[in-house]
This record gives C-alpha cells, sequence and structure tokens, in this order.
C-alpha cells in the first residue's frame, strides 16, 4: 500500500519503498503515461517514483523521501488519495497537469508515426460528475469495508470521501454498506456497479453465496427507500438476474430512451459523452445522401448510434448480446428504421474488408484493450474516413499505427479528460484516405 503525505506535510512527503535498496537521491524529470514520476538512476535505466512530479528531487531508500518538493505540488483534495487507487495525479497544479494530459494524445499518435498532429484544445469534465463507479465490497465478521482498491492491491478502502464520482451516487455508499451487512447472499466478498442513469441510481450486485426470501426483501425495501428502479443480482458466475424493479429505469440518447442491462457501459459522465458526441458528428463526411451507410463498432447499448443515424443509415456492431439487445429495442420502439443492429463479436470476427467496402464512414469506440483485430482488416479496406474512439493512448498508438501504414492521413484529433487526476485519456481521433 502505498501514501502520499498529507498538506499539513506537504512540504517534505515521505513515500514508502517496495523493497529496500541503498538510499540515493535522484531528480524526477518527467510524469510517465501511468502518472508516475521518472528519474535516471546511475545504471541509466528509467526510475519510476508514483506521487511525485517533475523538478523534485526524490532521496531512494525505505521509505522513499522527497527532499526537494516542485512549486507545482498542490495538497491532495482527497484524503484518500496516495492509498485509493483511483487517482494519481491530485498533487499536481492544475495547469501542468491539463498540459500534461494533453501531450499523451500528441505523444500517442507521434509514435504511431503522425508527427505534428493538429490537436484541438481538450475538453474537460468537472469534479463530481462521474455517472459511474464499480466497487469492491468485502466482510470482515460483523463489519464490512465497500470502496476501491489500492494501486496493485486486493485490499479494499473503505471511501469516506470521493471528489470525482457524482454526489447522488456517493450517498449512497453508506447506507449500502449498512445493508449489505445484513445479506446472506454476501459471505465474504463482492462488488457493487453504481450508474447514474436518467431515471437515477441504478444498482448490479455480484455476492458470492445463494440469496435468501429475506436478502430479496431487503434489497426492495433498499430500492424503495433510495430511489433506485432496478437493483440486479449476480450470484457467483451466474449472470445478474433482477432482484427487484418498481419502474423501468433509462438513460436517454438523442431523444430515444433505451434501458440498458444491469451494470452496462456508459461514458463516465454526461459532459464527457456530449463532448465526444460532437466531435465525432462534426467529423462526419461532408456529402453523405440517403443511401450513405455509417458503420458503427462497438456500439454498445446506443450512446452514439441514434444520433449517427440521423445522418445516414447506421450499421450498429456489439458483442455483448444484451448490449445489442438493449439498443435494438430502443430503436423499434423509436421506430426509427435507419439502424440495423447487429450482435457480433468483434475480436472472434470482425467484419472483412468487402464487407467495411459498403460504408462511407466507419465509427468504432472500442474496449480498453483497442480492437487490433477489427483493426487489420479495417487498414485494407479503403473506408473514405475512420472516427476512432479511444480511451487508452497507448493502444491507440498500436491501432493508428496500421492505419498510417495503410495511408491514411490524420484529419483531427480532440481529447478529452473525463477520467480526472489519472493517466486515463478520452480522445476522438479522425482519419482519412483523401
Amino acid at each position: 500500500m502505498t501514501s502520499t503525505p498529507s498538506s499539513s506535510d506537504a512540504r517534505r512527503p515521505v513515500l514508502p519503498l517496495s523493497a529496500p535498496e541503498r538510499p540515493a537521491n535522484v531528480a524526477i524529470t518527467r510524469i510517465g503515461a501511468d502518472g508516475d514520476g521518472i528519474a535516471a538512476t546511475e545504471g541509466g535505466k528509467p526510475r519510476y517514483v508514483p506521487f511525485t512530479l517533475p523538478g523534485e528531487t526524490v532521496r531512494l531508500g525505505d521509505p522513499i523521501e522527497i527532499i526537494a518538493t516542485s512549486p507545482d505540488r498542490v495538497a491532495p483534495s482527497c484524503q484518500h488519495f496516495g492509498t485509493c487507487g483511483g487517482c494519481t495525479l491530485q498533487h499536481w497544479r492544475d495547469e501542468p497537469y491539463a498540459a500534461w494530459k494533453a501531450d499523451l494524445l500528441a505523444d500517442a499518435l507521434k509514435r504511431a508515426g503522425y508527427e505534428d498532429a493538429p490537436i484541438a484544445p481538450m475538453l474537460r469534465t468537472a469534479p463530481g460528475t462521474r455517472r459511474r463507479i464499480d466497487l469492491a465490497v468485502r466482510r470482515h465478521g460483523a463489519s464490512l469495508t465497500i470502496g476501491l482498491h489500492p494501486r496493485s492491491s486486493s485490499e479494499v478502502i473503505d471511501l469516506a470521501e470521493c471528489p470525482v464520482v457524482h454526489p447522488t451516487l456517493f450517498a449512497l455508499i453508506a447506507p449500502l454498506r449498512l445493508m449489505l451487512r445484513s445479506l446472506a447472499t454476501l459471505k465474504r466478498e463482492g462488488s457493487a456497479v453504481l450508474n447514474l442513469l436518467d431515471t437515477g441510481p441504478d444498482l448490479l450486485l455480484r455476492t458470492d453465496a445463494p440469496a435468501s426470501t429475506g436478502d430479496r426483501t431487503r434489497l426492495a425495501a433498499f430500492a424503495h427507500a433510495h430511489g433506485i428502479r432496478r437493483v440486479a443480482l449476480a450470484i457467483g458466475k451466474l449472470p445478474p438476474e433482477i432482484a427487484t424493479q418498481h419502474e423501468r429505469p433509462y438513460v436517454v440518447f438523442d431523444g430515444v430512451k433505451v434501458t440498458p442491462p444491469p451494470g452496462a457501459f456508459l461514458q463516465a459522465s454526461q459532459a464527457g459523452q456530449e463532448a465526444i458526441h460532437a466531435a465525432v458528428l462534426s467529423a462526419l463526411p461532408p456529402k453523405l445522401t440517403s443511401k450513405s451507410r455509417i458503420a458503427e463498432l462497438y456500439a454498445g447499448n446506443g450512446t452514439l448510434t441514434f444520433a449517427l443515424a440521423q445522418h445516414a443509415r447506421t450499421d450498429a456492431f456489439e458483442g455483448d448480446a444484451t448490449a445489442a439487445a438493449a439498443l435494438r429495442e430502443g430503436a423499434h420502439a423509436a421506430a426509427i428504421g435507419r439502424i440495423t443492429v447487429h450482435t457480433r463479436d468483434l475480436v472472434r470476427q470482425p467484419l472483412t474488408a468487402k464487407e467495411l467496402s459498403a460504408f462511407a464512414a466507419v465509427v468504432l469506440d472500442p474496449p480498453y484493450g483497442g480492437a487490433a483485430p477489427q483493426m487489420a482488416t479495417l487498414a485494407t479496406a479503403k473506408v473514405g474516413r475512420i472516427i476512432y474512439v479511444s480511451c487508452n493512448p497507448a493502444v491507440l498508438t498500436r491501432d493508428a499505427r496500421m492505419l498510417h501504414d495503410a495511408g491514411y492521413r490524420l484529419v483531427s484529433a480532440t481529447p478529452v479528460d473525463q477520467f480526472l487526476w489519472s493517466a486515463r485519456l478520452e480522445s476522438v481521433v479522425v482519419f482519412s484516405r483523401k
């Protein structure tokens, strides 16, 4: 477990060391892609030191001690910073932090072969707007811990505050902690996924023992007391079942109501979703006709689908059957005939170059691991416009390199910081063959 200084000790913070070594002083020169400070040691190998900043001098030892602090060091806004694994950069002044984060995208594209990429100003979301949190749950006899894991640890930090998550979701943690203590379905450990939909909070519990009738009664009472329309329960490796639902929950995408499956992926914040939405739509080909078709890959529940369908016929491909069903049902209920939903695993069965050649544009928003199998065929398909929504700069480098080597030029790139104080960065990158 790691720790950082409190605001009262910000001038000489002391950091633990994972393994004893001979004390030595090193200078932190930059922040790496994972948010750690980087120093060059005597052997020339980079040394990664968490919770340090450029310009600081660090004494390596056990513990690590920062003996000269950066003027850009500030007191972190959360008491859990340094132990909770959610944030890595709360101790950095905002201006250099924002500049570093925007540079993540430029560096990723440079490594892909795109020198001097045109990077738009970074769009940023505010603290307290994250609408999804995946909480770990651990029982300790009569007590229960609910929170996030420390970095590289299976322990659980019992959350007392979080400046990132939406207050509506955070307000549920204390009563959820109390309620979970009474459930027989939670023997040792589990998780709780909270999504903030347009109808309010939505809860997916994962537990490790069968649920009793009393458990289900308590879940229903908890949902009623806290304005939760639906609580789903997944026991062990079984798929989720609806434990209680008194009204249909939904999220609205471009005027269309969609009921996502329990624990479904949503963009981290509403503002982040809107920024991505605007960047994608502005990048569509200017001369789409009534016969033009757009392929949307990794469509999820329809975050972008309904907006794309306003511009051209849209074929939405999604590998998760429950997400594809939610998207299909939403389109059907809204009587939108310009959307065709395909349930297809794009890792095992990527679209072929021949299939892709029918589309005027391809929009893809792959998961954190990227879209390597699909990019291999996409690079050879000669699609005129490719719009790639990425949440992982390192993987973006790999996937964009395939397009670079296939002759695609980079039209624009827009960074979106909706993962505050972390090394993760959302971006919308546009490629063209013309």
